[in-house]
């Protein structure tokens, strides 16, 4: 399944997974029938790349999302999404949620006007993220936010392009999520 982790490489023709959608080497055409512990353990690992989230991570997510209120999956995406690199990468400031968090980490980025550089920070309504002054000149990030615009910003982010700042409107539901999961089966995958 295409996950999208390389960033504009996945939108375009070069795209590995539109060349060839099987592994690669001489197996990759092998057996494709899964048991349906097969399937939940690979929903739970396609979930984790494509947030790059850790393992030990990804249990205290669920964990977390398992003691609030509401649909244990529903609230478990709506974490996920509401991560730092994710919503850099959403806002369009960068490729990919990889570069996102290398951005994140060389402390590119403010919060509330102050600097974070933890991409697991998790956001709430009415944060501003804003693109740090001396940052604004880097030409990887205006090529991004001007992909981005073509792509366009999902409802619960608000951009400000001329001001480099994006603030979060709302944590998103389930049904603004366009990617392609179903966390039902990571649900039932913890539960035993």
């Amino acid at each position: 399944m295409k996950l999208f982790l390389k960033g504009e490489r996945c939108y375009t023709d070069k795209c590995a997974f539109e060349r060839r959608q099987y592994p690669p080497g001489q197996h990759g055409q092998g057996r494709s029938k899964f048991s349906s512990y097969g399937e939940q353990l690979r929903e739970k690992q396609k979930v984790k790349r494509i947030y790059g989230v850790l393992e030990q991570q990804f249990r205290n997510f669920f964990a977390k999302a398992a003691r609030k209120k509401g649909v244990t999956g529903d609230n478990l995406i709506a974490m996920l999404e509401s991560r730092l690199d994710n919503m850099v990468y959403r806002l369009g400031f960068a490729s990919s949620r990889i570069e996102a968090r290398q951005l994140i980490r060389h402390g590119h980025f403010l919060v509330n006007s102050r600097k974070v550089d933890i991409p697991s920070c998790q956001l709430k309504p009415n944060d501003v993220i804003t693109l740090r002054e001396k940052s604004r000149k880097i030409a990887s990030i205006k090529e991004c936010m001007e992909t981005a615009r073509q792509r366009g910003v999902p409802q619960w982010l608000q951009l400000s392009p001329e001001e480099f700042q994006g603030t979060v409107l709302s944590i998103p539901r389930r049904e603004e999520i366009t990617m392609p999961m179903r966390e039902q089966l990571i649900v039932e995958l913890y539960s035993k």
